[in-house]
């Protein structure tokens, strides 16, 4: 289905909002007014899908959603979850009609760190997520997050990246051993809708194989909405050699928990 919107005038890179016709007539904030069709109508959107002009070029790419804000006047209006538009060309204002279509797999890594947290520590696990994934899995959207190791910021960001923003895979690292701040596995098993035990025990197979000290891994796996997490050690070695591991099998795992048909077997 096309949709149908009222352009800002934006510069490649510029990242606005979507936003309903209520919202638009209320100026909550700058953005795309959305003409057909009706926003309950509009099909899914998730991050890392591109929005394609006439002629098949890709004009945006949806990197995130946000929740509009209450208008100034204070005039209430039913909430509003919008999907952010990053333009990739510069484009006047005007009416514009976009065919939404997603290539590839979207992929969140977020790195647990108290003190990466505070800038007292270079992240390389984080990258080293993004290089290894992007380097065996076609990826259209890739987005990194830095978190201190507090169970309620790491249980917000998750339900949010998996069940309103709709990455394909969220990668953690760190956070997974023993010490009294590792919170990662214990909130990530208590949000997963069904756990996956083969990825945990893949993961634990190729780290005992390096160090016995991987027996004291709690690493989670599983599905939460239509996205796969898996919590990954936080040394970048272990990172390279746990996502080893699975990576063959993601792309299997993501097709058929969006519903593909086709047999398993050969």
């Amino acid at each position: 289905m096309n949709i149908r919107l009222h352009i800002h005038a934006c510069a490649p890179g510029q990242c606005l909002p979507l936003l309903p016709p209520a919202a638009l007539d209320a100026a909550c904030c700058p953005g795309h007014g959305l003409l057909a069709p009706e926003p309950w109508a509009l099909p899914r959107l998730d991050v890392g899908t591109s929005l394609h002009g006439a002629c098949g070029t890709p004009l945006f790419q949806i990197t995130g959603r946000i929740w509009l804000p209450t208008p100034p006047t204070g005039e209430s209006l039913p909430a509003a979850h919008c999907p952010l538009l990053t333009a990739l060309a510069d484009l006047p204002a005007g009416p514009l009609e976009l065919a939404p279509r997603k290539e590839g797999l979207s992929l969140a890594w977020v790195t647990l760190s108290d003190k990466g947290s505070r800038g007292q520590r270079e992240d390389l696990s984080g990258p080293a997520i993004a290089a290894a994934v992007g380097a065996a899995l076609p990826l259209c959207h890739c987005q990194g997050f830095l978190l201190p190791d507090e169970p309620a910021e790491l249980r917000a960001l998750l339900t949010d990246l998996a069940l309103n923003q709709g990455y394909d895979l969220i990668c953690t690292t760190g956070g997974t051993g023993l010490s009294p701040r590792d919170v990662t596995p214990q909130v990530t098993a208590a949000l997963l809708d069904v756990p996956l035990p083969g990825f945990t025990q893949a993961m634990l197979a190729a780290s005992l194989a390096k160090t016995p000290h991987a027996v004291i891994s709690r690493a989670a796996a599983g599905v939460l909405g239509r996205s796969i997490v898996v919590n990954l050690p936080g040394s970048r070695k272990a990172v390279v050699e746990n996502l080893a591991a699975v990576l063959p099998a993601l792309p299997h795992a993501l097709a058929k928990l969006r519903g593909d048909p086709a047999d398993c077997g050969g």
